[in-house]
């Protein structure tokens, strides 16, 4: 068995990520992109407990592929990256012991700017130019 990236309990994910959706439903910005594709909020939130409890305590219980859902949706642009981190971050530190918030922050940050990337790739993808 693998050991986990850094000590944190499920119900602590669990927790932490309730109350990440609860203030992404009522941001200006991510709220209404967000509403546009979960239609179950429920079921979002165990998928992306799952992702996370699979990138930290190692379970295998996630199935999917977080790029390509990012990248088919079509209006995540780039710059939502950093308003999602930055609104991550706020609540990693305020409901988790602060070791435990600075290594899912780091966490997040890498897998966050990975996405970011292929999303500002695809944005700015054209035609090539000819010289």
């Amino acid at each position: 068995m693998i050991p986990p990236r850094f000590a944190i309990t499920a119900d602590q994910i669990d927790a932490t990520l309730a109350e990440f959706y609860a203030c992404v439903r009522t941001h200006p910005g991510l709220g209404p992109v967000f509403a546009r594709h979960v239609t179950d909020w429920p079921a979002h939130e165990a998928k992306i407990a799952r992702f996370w409890r699979n990138a930290i305590l190692y379970e295998r219980a996630y199935d999917g592929n977080p790029m390509a859902v990012h990248m088919a949706a079509g209006d995540v642009r780039a710059p939502m990256f950093a308003v999602w981190l930055g609104l991550f971050d706020s609540v990693l530190h305020r409901t988790l012991p602060p070791d435990t918030a600075a290594a899912w922050s780091a966490l997040a940050h890498r897998i966050g700017r990975g996405m970011q990337i292929a999303v500002q790739d695809r944005d700015s993808a054209g035609p090539p130019h000819l010289t």
